[in-house]
């Protein structure tokens, strides 16, 4: 244990030098505002998914960097579990995972790094056992400069929530639940019910991920208009469709199956991520039309470069020829990911932007935590070839429920995750 700890501090300590030390910080300092007219100053520090959100108004508030701690019983959980972990032999799935971060110690010389910070990003510490976001929206527009013109589509959602069987650290059943056992599921996750527009009311989705590398993911889809369960096929969660510009393999990062993909470590770089958001609603743009949130605070990071190519002897059907995911090596959630059409050309872009806090609100009567922990406050994917936009805030700005996130508290079950019950929401 102690051996372990001293990895894990010199890398942090490794990791604060190379933010002290790099060039990028003399380009942009505490205190400047980023607006379109000066965005080309961090056109190095950002993707360039989200230097075009630079460019045409998104405005950045350069803050000091600040460190991110895991939440307590995950960091405990690394530290009993991580030395028995290890790669499957064909260096694709993990063994003998329990609970925590899998690989703690990342090396970049390492000829497995890339598929050890993607396992990582799996097991990541922001939730390890359930979550229920309740009541958030999500909005289509195109991007522009200036105040918002139009509203293509508002989307209400009741819940977005998920159980992991596997890599509990604070709600019972820990570390794994027994039905891990007999079902396989590393975890479940639902969508429903749609509350608006009033066109895809009832509408609802479920997914199960397995821990067998050559099983796909369950996921079936309702609609309360045909009053009928239809299973997905797994090509489809790659693809952007009804009424979510945002398909299910992005979500909440980098979502899809890790072994159907291929993983190039890019290498470690400065760049600039939005982890410690000054509001909570989130606040539109008004400079950009409302296609991000802004402006908020950005920072310096210390991130992972991944290129995750879809593998074709499996059933992906992904329809991007590559995505690069940058991953944050203390909080290990993509700030932003960028995905390329078959041209190779750059196709949609995915920005997230997270609040460090110990309460998803200010005013929160119930979600309120020990410690701090990572929220997602919002998120806007861009089709950067048309500049179609969807933005969602998380708590929504249009919805019933203010503390919005529950996460690690037994908000859902199992049960939860049913056909049986998204059908029932529905009514």
């Amino acid at each position: 244990m102690f051996h372990s700890t001293r990895k894990i501090l010199l890398g942090f300590l490794v990791g604060l030098a190379l933010v002290a030390s790099s060039p990028a910080m003399a380009q942009v300092k505490p205190g400047d505002l980023i607006t379109s007219d000066t965005a080309d100053k961090v056109q190095n520090l950002l993707a360039p998914g989200v230097y075009y959100k630079a460019q045409r108004g998104m405005q950045m508030k350069i803050v000091p960097t600040q460190r991110i701690d895991w939440p307590p019983p995950y960091k405990d959980a690394t530290e009993k579990y991580s030395a028995q972990v290890g790669l499957s032999k064909d260096r694709r799935s993990v063994s003998g995972y329990v609970a925590g971060q899998p690989f703690p110690l990342i090396d970049a010389n390492d000829p497995d790094v890339a598929v050890k910070v993607m396992w990582n990003n799996v097991f990541r510490p922001i939730i390890s056992d359930d979550y229920d976001l309740r009541f958030y929206d999500c909005y289509s527009l195109y991007q522009g400069k200036g105040p918002q013109d139009k509203v293509i589509e508002y989307f209400q959602i009741g819940h977005y929530a998920g159980y992991q069987l596997v890599g509990r650290t604070e709600v019972e059943p820990m570390p794994i639940d027994p039905d891990f056992k007999i079902s396989g599921r590393y975890w479940l996750f639902a969508l429903y019910p749609v509350l608006a527009p009033a066109s895809y009311r009832g509408v609802g989705f479920n997914r199960y991920r397995y821990a067998d590398p050559k099983r796909p993911d369950d996921s079936w889809v309702y609609s309360k208009e045909t009053r009928r369960v239809r299973r997905i096929n797994e090509a489809s969660l790659s693809i952007s469709s009804g009424p979510f510009a945002w398909e299910p393999d992005h979500y909440s990062g980098f979502n899809a199956k890790t072994e159907e993909y291929n993983y190039k470590f890019l290498g470690e770089r400065q760049m600039l991520g939005s982890v410690n958001a000054l509001h909570s609603p989130e606040v539109p743009c008004d400079t950009d039309a409302g296609a991000s949130a802004c402006p908020e605070a950005w920072e310096m990071r210390h991130l992972y470069l991944i290129e995750a190519t879809p593998r074709h002897d499996v059933a992906s059907g992904a329809t991007h020829s590559k995505s690069i995911l940058y991953i944050d090596s203390e909080m290990w959630f993509e700030p932003y990911i960028d995905k390329y059409d078959r041209r190779g050309e750059l196709w949609q872009s995915q920005i997230y932007w997270l609040a460090y806090r110990d309460r998803p609100v200010p005013d929160a009567r119930v979600a309120i935590y020990p410690f701090k922990r990572l929220f997602v406050v919002a998120a806007v994917s861009t089709d950067v070839q048309n500049g179609q936009a969807s933005p969602c805030y998380l708590p929504g700005r249009e919805t019933p429920e203010r503390e919005c996130w529950y996460i690690n508290m037994g908000a859902v079950d199992k049960n939860f995750f049913s056909n049986q019950a998204m059908v029932k929401a529905a009514d």
